[in-house]
C-alpha cells in the first residue's frame, strides 16, 4: 500500500454563483489559508472559468490553491468553446477537475475522453483531479472493480511520477441527503489505493458525494481528504471540515496556535 499523503480538502462551485458572489466567497476563503496550514491541510477552490484569474489574484500567498472545472485534451487549436490546459497553467491554476459524473452523464464524456484530458493536464504541469464512481448501489467488491477500472483507464497516459488526485464520488450519493456508508467508502478506497500503489508520484484520494461535517473521521482509513459540495458554500463549514481533518490526522494546532 502506498504511503499516506498530506490531507487535502476542496470545493467545486460548479455553476452556482455569479461573478460578484464568487468574488465575495473567494475573499472569505482567502482567510482560511492560515487555518489550513496550521492544521496541516492543503486546500483548494474550483470556481467557474470566468472567475479563475480573480481567484488566483485573491488567493495568492494564502496557500489555498485554485482549480478549473475542466480542460481540453489539446493545448491549443480550432476548438471553439474549449479551454486550453496550457492557458490554465499560465493563469496560475493547480488542479483540474476531470471525469465528473455530470460531464459523463450530460456531455457523454467517457473514460477515453477523461484519459486524454488527464494526459494533457499532466503534461502542462497541472494536477489532474479525476472523478470516478459507480452509477448504482452495489456491494464493495463490485464498486471497487468498476471504479478501479475507471481510474486505471484515466491514468493510462499520465506519467507514473506525476501528481494526481482521485475523487471517489459514487454517482448515487451525489446530492443525496446522506453520503455512502463509511464501510463502503473505506472498502472501495483501500482497494483503489492498492491498485495505484505502483505510482511514484503523489497520489491522494478524496471522498465526495454529500460529504460534510463529521465524515472524515469515519472514512480516514481509506481517504486523504474530502471533495466538498454545496455544504462548503458556507465558509464556516469549510473551516470546520479543515479543523476536523487536522484533528483526525493528528495535525491540528494546539490551543495557542492559529
Amino acid at each position: 500500500m502506498s504511503p499516506r499523503q498530506r490531507p487535502l480538502v476542496g470545493v467545486s462551485l460548479k455553476m452556482y454563483f455569479g461573478l460578484a458572489r464568487t468574488r465575495s466567497y473567494l475573499t472569505e476563503v482567502a482567510a482560511l489559508g492560515a487555518h489550513a496550514e496550521a492544521n496541516g491541510v492543503d486546500a483548494f477552490v474550483i470556481p467557474d472559468f470566468l472567475s479563475i484569474t480573480t481567484g488566483v489574484e485573491l488567493l495568492a500567498g494564502t496557500g489555498v490553491a485554485v482549480g478549473a472545472q475542466d480542460a481540453s485534451w489539446e493545448d491549443f487549436g480550432a476548438l471553439t468553446g474549449e479551454v486550453s490546459p496550457t492557458a490554465l497553467a499560465e493563469a496560475g491554476v493547480r488542479y483540474v477537475e476531470l471525469g465528473h459524473a455530470e460531464r459523463r452523464r450530460m456531455f457523454a464524456e467517457d473514460d477515453i475522453v477523461t484519459a486524454r484530458k488527464a494526459a494533457a493536464v499532466a503534461r502542462n504541469g497541472l494536477v489532474p483531479l479525476i472523478c470516478f464512481g459507480e452509477n448504482t448501489r452495489v456491494d464493495v467488491e463490485d464498486a471497487a472493480r468498476v471504479t478501479i477500472a475507471q481510474v486505471l483507464a484515466a491514468l493510462e497516459d499520465v506519467p507514473a511520477d506525476a501528481e494526481v488526485v482521485l475523487g471517489y464520488e459514487p454517482n448515487w450519493a451525489i446530492g443525496a441527503s446522506e453520503p455512502a456508508s463509511p464501510e463502503h467508502v473505506v472498502g472501495v478506497t483501500t482497494r483503489l489505493r492498492d491498485a495505484v500503489a505502483h505510482r511514484t508520484g503523489t497520489t491522494r484520494i478524496l471522498y465526495g458525494g454529500s460529504a460534510g461535517p463529521g465524515l472524515f473521521a469515519q472514512v480516514a482509513d481509506g481517504v486523504d481528504g474530502l471533495f466538498l459540495g454545496r455544504f462548503a458554500h458556507d465558509v464556516a463549514n469549510f473551516r470546520t471540515v479543515i479543523s476536523e481533518i487536522g484533528a483526525t490526522r493528528g495535525t491540528a494546532p494546539g490551543p495557542h496556535d492559529a
